[in-house]
């Protein structure tokens, strides 16, 4: 929808957001005009007497829904890719407006009993299953937004959704905050030993854009990470895994981040979270997040997590007493400190399999990486990616169209590199969804951003095997999104996917990166463009599997962490304190963990997937979706393999149309335990996963 009488960009419809014109000055009136609008729209349906219909009240409302969710989308993202103070501001101002409309939206009784009175109609029978299907989800959100409850217990539950969206915000602006503040001098170059050549490259960049001599490391990931890994000054690891294991916490480095600390903001959101659990009879706020997921209950997915992490235990047991006596035999530490662990185990990686990430890395140029991956699309999908002309918010981003037999099929904006605007992390999000009506189709749009090291002296960038793996990762999330050939607007592309599915298809992609066929024609280094020898991918298929152990409870002591810390019936009484959100960690650490973090450390701070990031009782998702992408891929594996035993390639057209059109295109137009039994004959398996992990023999 286009609005010639408006000059306000965040109002234009017609076509691509106009980032070259949108400014922080548009946010209010434009989002003011749409909640006025919408509002004005939910006020005819409801006064209206006649039987509601599909295309007299549920499709006019989603259209409103669109416009509103576009715009705002489109502020929400600019909030986290270009978080200057003016933007901030902005987004900050008109949170609460956004919070309550859809607070007051999921309370309308009104608009409730029209959904019912739709459900009960005759022309209810008549309508698709897929339409059915979201009328039936569409009453369930309205009894999970408050629906049902009694009219002087709304007024608080609206409030409650507003608070929780400020707190949100504010946790990640903290986060980006305390990340940003803290920055480490290296003035003396033998300080550097160890650190890669780009690395170097890249912090001595950041000092002479402060104008100062030497090197500046800082905890954005890029920055931090190589430290951590490569530097042998221990006690500059030492500093900086202080500094970023006490970011946005009581113990930052002065009183000024004392502004920044978390704690607070995580006692007031579960209070509030548990609040809202008791208000709409669910006895916790893990019961209120997984109605809408897969799994059936809390006590499921703990059944579920216990049962892996009891297998992957020993595995991690054995994988860290092998680092500690590599540690102490062979670098002379008795005691393996906690900003050890990833120094030593990339000594040890190179002692085991004589190859370490750093030289992987001078193979992983971003050209060809990013040629490889779209090679990869085309050839499972039989698309082609091709480079498209839009409007950005950076002179990094680039923009890209997918096409089927000259088809539009979706458009995607790539924001790869790090910068301090920039919250950190990487994700996929909606500019637009797919959806049909009377003009035609609207073609779906999506932004992939990460947060990797950006070229440094003319060089193109190099990534990590690491960063490869994260890229597929999210270009999976694009592809569910883009590839969708679902036309209703509230089903297709990720729209609706239980979000302990939408993993899926991301996780699948990460398995192409370990696949020969698929490496060697992404990967030529950066000086000399040689090919990647063979002889060092044997080496890392060899470590594939390389501290899996370890890794595994990793993530299986956050999923529970996250559960249990929302299965807590919390007292009304006030906020959770601090000091019970991490007895519980340790609680769970002492039954799953191997590797015990000092006590200070302040996890729970930064862990924005649940406190900012929408993953609440649901981070166990990962977990589970490797269980069905790793199934998924085992398809592809079975369709390579031929009678002789040998293998032909993965990337499969037969099986990749059958992923395309039994996962990605369907969205959550049927449930997704339907899709992966369409797609892979039966219910998930969690054996490929073990074997996958290298976690299928008996160890001693």
């Amino acid at each position: 929808m286009t609005r010639p009488d408006s000059d306000n960009p965040l109002l234009d419809f017609s076509g691509l957001p106009r980032f070259g014109d949108i400014r922080p000055e548009h946010v209010a009136p434009a989002i003011q005009n749409l909640l006025a609008e919408y509002g004005t729209l939910i006020t005819r349906l409801t006064a209206d007497a006649a039987p509601p219909t599909w295309d007299g009240f549920i499709a006019p409302m989603f259209e409103a829904g669109e416009r509103l969710g576009q715009a705002w989308g489109i502020v929400g993202h600019l909030h986290g890719v270009l978080d200057i103070p003016a933007w901030r501001e902005a987004y900050n101002a008109m949170l609460p407006e956004v919070a309550g409309f859809y607070a007051e939206l999921g309370q309308n009784i009104a608009l409730f009993r029209k959904y019912k009175a739709l459900a009960e109609s005759p022309e209810h029978a008549r309508l698709s299953p897929v339409r059915q299907r979201i009328i039936a989800r569409e009453i369930r959100d309205f009894r999970l937004s408050g629906a049902e409850l009694p009219e002087e217990s709304k007024p608080r539950f609206k409030a409650i959704q507003e608070e929780l969206s400020a707190l949100a915000a504010k946790f990640s602006e903290n986060l980006l905050d305390a990340t940003n503040a803290y920055s480490e001098w290296v003035i003396d170059e033998a300080g550097l030993a160890g650190i890669p050549p780009d690395a170097r490259a890249a912090a001595r960049a950041a000092a002479e854009r402060d104008g100062k001599p030497g090197w500046k490391f800082t905890l954005q990931h890029p920055s931090w990470l190589p430290v951590m890994q490569y530097a042998d000054d221990r006690p500059l690891r030492e500093r900086m895994y202080r500094a970023n294991a006490v970011r946005a916490s009581e113990f930052a480095a002065d009183g000024e981040q004392a502004k920044w600390d978390n704690g607070p903001l995580i006692g007031r959101i579960l209070a509030l979270r548990a609040e809202e659990a008791r208000l709409l009879g669910y006895p916790d706020y893990a019961e209120v997040s997984l109605v809408p997921k897969m799994a059936d209950s809390a006590a499921e997915v703990l059944t579920f997590l216990r049962e892996l992490g009891a297998k992957a235990k020993p595995y991690a047991e054995r994988d860290l007493a092998q680092l500690k006596a590599f540690a102490r035999e062979a670098l002379g530490l008795e005691t393996l400190e906690p900003w050890d662990i990833a120094w030593a185990s990339e000594k040890l990686r190179i002692s085991r399999y004589a190859y370490s990430d750093q030289e992987v890395k001078q193979y992983l140029q971003e050209p060809r990486v990013l040629d490889g991956l779209f090679s990869v699309i085309r050839q499972l999908y039989s698309v082609e990616i091709v480079a498209d002309e839009a409007q950005i918010w950076h002179e990094d981003v680039r923009f890209f169209r997918i096409e089927k037999n000259g088809e539009l099929l979706g458009q995607f904006y790539l924001d790869l590199y790090a910068r301090e605007t920039k919250r950190g992390g990487a994700w996929m999000d909606s500019a637009r969804s797919r959806s049909k009506h009377s003009e035609g189709i609207t073609t779906p749009v999506a932004w992939l951003v990460c947060n990797f090291p950006a070229p440094v002296d003319g060089k193109p960038a190099t990534f990590t095997h690491d960063d490869v793996l994260t890229l597929f990762h999210e270009t999976g999330h694009g592809l569910h999104h883009l590839l969708t050939r679902t036309d209703e607007l509230a089903v297709s592309g990720i729209n609706g996917v239980e979000w302990d599915a939408v993993e899926l298809p991301s996780q699948f992609m990460e398995n192409f990166c370990w696949e020969w066929d698929v490496l060697s024609m992404m990967a030529a280094h950066v000086e000399t463009n040689e090919p990647l020898p063979r002889a060092l991918y044997d080496k890392m298929i060899s470590a594939r599997n390389f501290q899996s152990g370890m890794q595994t409870v990793r993530q299986i002591e956050f999923s529970l962490f996250d559960l249990l810390l929302h299965s807590d019936a919390t007292d009304a009484s006030g906020d959770v304190p601090i000091g019970h959100v991490l007895a519980l960690l340790d609680n769970i650490r002492r039954e799953v963990a191997v590797l015990f973090p000092p006590s200070w450390h302040r996890f729970p701070h930064s862990f924005s997937h649940i406190f900012a990031g929408g993953y609440a009782a649901g981070y166990y998702s990962y977990k589970w979706a490797e269980v069905l992408s790793a199934d998924a891929f085992a398809a592809f594996e079975e369709a390579a393999r031929e009678p002789s035993g040998a293998r032909r390639s993965l990337l499969d057209p037969t099986t990749g149309e059958r992923f395309w059109r039994e996962i990605l295109a369907v969205g959550s137009s049927r449930p997704a335990i339907e899709s992966f039994i369409a797609f892979r004959g039966r219910p998930p398996s969690v054996d490929a996963l073990l074997r996958h992990n290298g976690m299928t023999e008996a160890r001693n």
